[in-house]
């Protein structure tokens, strides 16, 4: 996927499919929340002169440093970054649309309370036994 809307539509289509999550507009961004906490940033909906499109993410396997080797990517501002949050700009040339998944997947398992987490296990033993 070569367009940057289809790839964030994508991410954000997976993270909603994931148990006990909703869409927010804090601060005019659009984010993907878990138990009231943002598991996936998503910035605003178009470009403007100050902002590139970008995703922010919480990483903390070796995908960490996978993420921070994408042109661009940095680690998350306003103290984020120390807690493994990355920033990832979408106009760079990304991974595979799957990695990013799995890299949405796994900040949502670093946010997610327990029973989410269990509920999207069960989800993945299902399809899994199909």
């Amino acid at each position: 996927m070569s367009d940057w809307h289809a790839v964030r539509q994508t991410m954000r289509d997976f993270a909603l499919s994931l148990p006990e999550t909703h869409e927010d507009f804090p601060w005019g961004d659009r984010v993907i929340k878990v138990n009231k906490k943002v598991f996936l940033f998503l910035g605003i909906d178009e470009p403007t002169e100050k902002w590139n499109p970008s995703f922010g993410v919480k990483l903390q396997s070796e995908a960490h440093g996978h993420a921070l080797t994408v042109e661009g990517a940095e680690p998350s501002g306003y103290g984020l970054g120390k807690a493994g949050w990355v920033t990832v700009p979408f106009q760079s040339a990304l991974p595979d649309v799957e990695l990013l998944l799995d890299w949405v997947e796994e900040s949502y398992r670093a946010i997610a309370p327990k029973r989410a987490i269990k509920l999207l296990n069960s989800q993945a033993q299902g399809e899994a036994d199909q």
